[in-house]
């Protein structure tokens, strides 16, 4: 059985370009590792401001999940309701 190069999985990503895309996050991941372990001193000081900032980044990025469909066609109502 042969799968074409353009063919789309469920999730809409082409199939070609998942593993291209899994192989730079993993680069990418490696060298912030490694850029954070030589410069540990400098960005240690850093972790408050850090945490601060990730909250409003957080808020901002989790409004694209569940919460931001509150449609609802009125059997979901009665169902919360029971």
């Amino acid at each position: 059985m042969s799968h074409p190069a353009n063919q789309s999985h469920a999730d809409g990503v082409p199939s070609g370009r998942r593993p291209v895309a899994i192989a730079l996050l993993m680069v990418a991941l490696i060298a912030a590792f490694y850029l954070l372990r030589e410069h540990w001193g400098h960005v240690s000081g850093f972790w408050p401001y850090l945490l601060l900032l990730a909250c409003p980044l957080m808020h901002l990025f989790h409004r694209r999940g569940a919460h931001g469909r509150h449609e609802s066609n009125g059997s979901d109502e009665t169902a919360l309701g029971d």
